[in-house]
């Protein structure tokens, strides 16, 4: 049996009208009979697909033919079965609800740092403070060695516990990261407004430095949104 190919990807791009792209969109996906989430909101989209190979690429083209998606990061897995059970485009506020106004990462968007450089820095013993921006059912699941956590239950009390804990992060140099880096895009700016200096986000989160770079100062698996529940460094399913 052919493998299922699992795919994530987000981009925060203006959408005037959510709902009309939801109309385009759905129906191609259930003719194709695609399977996974889609968010969308007028900050962007937040896409979890999975099907047999050639229907998620053969979405994806179709996506990538809009100029606002063009060229879109996308995290690849593979799995045995398909970890949903049917296609859902949902209508959002916000992608990645966090509900702290100000942050924009369409127009202020923080400095990435790619999973190579991080390797680097982290090789070369560079004091730097990796922030857990996920929640605490995620991070049992795995985390880099000696990250910073500040013991959030959710994405939307993050920026209580960074105001609480903004000292800490004082002359330091900091990389957040999440599962796929959807979350730090609005971490970093938020950590930036409310006095941190050196802050980026590690691009394409954990899910990309394990397919860059390994597991390498990282234990555990990551915790996924979908019914795999996690994976290992290799991107399959653990056990």
């Amino acid at each position: 049996m052919s493998r299922i190919l699992n795919i994530a990807t987000y981009r925060f791009v203006a959408i005037a009208d959510p709902a009309a792209l939801k109309a385009e969109w759905l129906p191609k996906a259930e003719a194709i009979g695609l399977k996974g989430t889609i968010l969308i909101a007028p900050e962007g989209i937040n896409m979890f697909l999975a099907s047999a190979e050639t229907t998620v690429r053969s979405f994806l083209a179709m996506v990538n033919d809009d100029a606002r998606f063009a060229g879109l990061d996308i995290k690849e897995s593979w799995s045995d079965e398909v970890p949903f059970k049917r296609i859902k485009i949902k209508l959002k506020r916000e992608i990645v609800t966090f509900r702290q106004a100000g942050v924009d990462p369409v127009n202020s968007p923080s400095p990435f740092m790619d999973a190579a450089e991080l390797k680097r820095r982290l090789d070369a013993g560079e004091d730097i403070v990796l922030l857990d921006t996920r929640n605490d059912v995620e991070v049992e699941k795995g985390t880099f060695n000696n990250a910073l956590f500040w013991g959030n239950r959710n994405f939307t009390e993050f920026a209580d516990a960074a105001r609480q804990h903004i000292g800490e992060l004082e002359n330091k140099t900091v990389v957040s990261f999440c599962t796929g880096g959807i979350r730090c895009e609005k971490a970093a700016p938020f950590l930036q407004s409310i006095g941190a200096k050196n802050v980026f986000q590690l691009q394409g989160g954990i899910l990309r430095y394990f397919e860059d770079v390994g597991r390498e100062h990282y234990t555990g698996d990551c915790f996924v949104f979908d019914e795999r529940r996690a994976v290992d460094s290799s991107l399959e399913r653990s056990s």
